[in-house]
């Protein structure tokens, strides 16, 4: 693929990991879209947050716990993870909390990331 037809693509997190099918089918998108070589950024806001969060036990909603996906992003060269800082502090969370590294961003400065992309896709 040439260089002039990577676009960024950024994908906004705002579900809870359960309960919808909203979280795993934004993983699977970004999987299939760093596939084709594009340069891809998520962002976890909202309840979105959640679904970084270490220690997710599934089991008592019958739903497989694919938490443990995130850590193999950078295997797909995903390595942009941002989590908006208000909705982390919100809902009592650190980034000791999180299973993966990720770049805690005010939403002023979101904001302003969000600009710089050529496609953003919010779940």
């Amino acid at each position: 693929m040439s260089e002039g037809a990577i676009k960024k693509f950024m994908f906004v997190n705002r579900k809870a990991p359960y309960g919808t099918v909203y979280a795993l089918e934004a993983l699977e998108t970004v999987l299939i879209t760093a596939a084709f070589d594009q340069d891809v950024s998520l962002v976890f806001m909202d309840d979105g947050v959640f679904q970084l969060k270490k220690g997710q036990q599934t089991k008592g909603i019958e739903t497989k716990n694919f938490s443990p996906t995130y850590r193999a992003l950078d295997g797909y060269d995903i390595e942009k993870l941002y989590v908006e800082q208000e909705s982390m502090e919100a809902r009592g969370l650190t980034e000791d909390d999180l299973l993966v590294d990720v770049t805690v961003m005010s939403r002023a400065d979101m904001g302003k990331l969000m600009e710089e992309m050529d496609v953003v896709l919010s779940c």
